[in-house]
């Protein structure tokens, strides 16, 4: 071997270790709440057993990220947010089969440890086992100080690490930029619709909120064959949106009418089920008024800490109505993502449509602040 091939395989492991050990990755951090993400140089660690680590392609901004950069949650600084990715695996650790180097995944922010109470009926969502990540997290800056790894997953950056159960295989046809909304908007949607609330076909269902999450479960409901799917949102544009996704009717989410209105478009009775995509108090609370007997208000969205709401305990007795609550669409990842990538690929399923911007990680903060005025579905960073 020339001494000239000898250098560069020496360079190239040297890269390698730069590269999956994180030493020049660039990452998005908060460290102060409602201030201005700072782009720096991480140290991202290699993945242990059991873990994956992905070269990100797409990061959506999912409103979670916002409420947690502006300290709606609490936590603790410094962090790196962003949990609705999609990208390629680079290496794994001992252990990890689903996954190899060089498969496109979408990267959630669901570990489930596949044995727990939770996990063994099928709540994976729930999972409330401890993960090496889970009390060690994998991020330094360049001074060597912790970083946190902000739901669990920390993908505003080039690279992340992450348990292996957060990562699922997808065709390499299929859009990074699109598939990476599949890891929480989308399954929160459509999950809440087909997995929490299991919506038949003939149903009368309301969605409030038609953003991101929303207009998912808009979809979700006109896939499982509702009769009738009523939007509700305050913007014209979003209402817009969701006849576009499969609503037969909106109603402006101000109107005074509302009840009444929903009662008039299905037949008097009210809603088999009304979906609360929004984390306003108030939404939670007019839901239920909107219900017919029998009904069910599905609680989506996650307010700030210390929202709470009021509800009439005797009227949802008398009514035998429920109130469910839906993390994550209930999510099964393995299960459902690949569902929703056939779904996509028959042109029946909704993403490219979703997306209102695409920005560099150098424009992250310009991407989050058109979220937090409600002017995208998804603004999604791209690397």
């Amino acid at each position: 071997m020339k001494i000239s091939d000898v250098y560069n395989t020496v360079l190239s492991s040297l890269l390698l270790v730069v590269i999956f050990g994180g030493k020049t990755l660039k990452a998005a951090i908060c460290r102060e709440f409602r201030a201005p993400l700072r782009i720096e140089e991480i140290d991202l660690a290699a993945p242990n057993d059991g873990e994956v680590q992905v070269k990100i392609a797409a990061c959506a901004i999912c409103h979670s990220d916002i409420i947690f950069m502006d300290g709606g949650w609490g936590g603790v600084l410094p962090a790196i947010y962003g949990h609705e990715a999609s990208g390629v695996v680079q290496s794994v650790g001992a252990g990890v089969h689903h996954v190899k180097p060089g498969d496109h995944v979408v990267v959630t922010l669901i570990r489930s440890c596949g044995e727990c109470h939770y996990c063994a009926q099928g709540h994976q969502v729930m999972c409330n086992s401890t993960f090496p990540l889970d009390e060690k997290s994998p991020l330094k800056d360049a001074h060597g100080a912790p970083i946190t790894h902000g739901l669990r997953t920390g993908a505003f950056a080039e690279y992340v690490t992450v348990e292996a159960s957060q990562s699922v295989a997808i065709p390499k046809d299929v859009p990074l930029d699109a598939a990476s909304l599949l890891a929480c908007g989308v399954i929160t949607g459509l999950g809440a619709v087909w997995n929490t609330a299991q919506v038949p076909a003939g149903a009368n269902v309301v969605i409030i909120g038609c953003g991101g999450v929303g207009l998912n479960a808009v979809q979700g409901a006109a896939l499982c064959g509702a009769k009738t799917v009523i939007g509700m949102d305050l913007a014209p544009d979003k209402l817009t949106a969701a006849l576009d996704f499969g609503a037969t009717h909106t109603i402006n989410a101000a109107d005074s009418d509302a009840a009444a209105k929903i009662r008039d478009l299905t037949d008097g009775l009210g809603a088999d089920f009304v979906f609360v995509t929004v984390g306003a108090k108030v939404a939670m609370e007019q839901s239920l008024s909107f219900l017919s007997k029998g009904g069910s208000a599905v609680i989506v969205g996650m307010p700030e800490n210390g929202v709470m709401a009021e509800y009439d305990p005797g009227g949802l007795a008398d009514s035998c109505q429920k109130i469910l609550g839906s993390k994550m669409g209930s999510a099964r990842v393995r299960i459902d993502i690949p569902r929703l990538v056939g779904l996509y690929q028959q042109g029946r399923l909704k993403l490219d449509e979703l997306i209102t911007g695409r920005y560099p990680l150098e424009q992250i903060n310009e991407a989050a602040a058109s979220v937090r005025r409600g002017e995208a579905l998804r603004n999604v960073i791209v690397f």
